[in-house]
């Protein structure tokens, strides 16, 4: 399919960086999957998708079923 040659043609790409390149492909990525990742996240709280997990955590909580980090 087509998404699987733009993967495989990404992974070529990676794979003929220089160290350094790689060291900043690297940073820059971890921070646009941490960004789509808090994206991911607040939309799932806006739309209730973490109400019922949200729920059970506090339940927990206040029945002693957790401890301090």
């Amino acid at each position: 399919t087509h998404s699987v040659t733009k993967i495989q043609l990404l992974e070529r790409e990676v794979k003929k960086l220089d160290r350094a390149s790689l060291e900043v492909f690297r940073n820059w990525f971890r921070r646009y999957d941490s960004d789509a990742w808090d994206l991911q996240i607040q939309k799932d709280v806006r739309a209730g998708n973490l109400d019922e997990l949200s729920k059970e955590a506090l339940a927990a909580h206040r029945s002693g079923k957790t401890r301090a980090l």
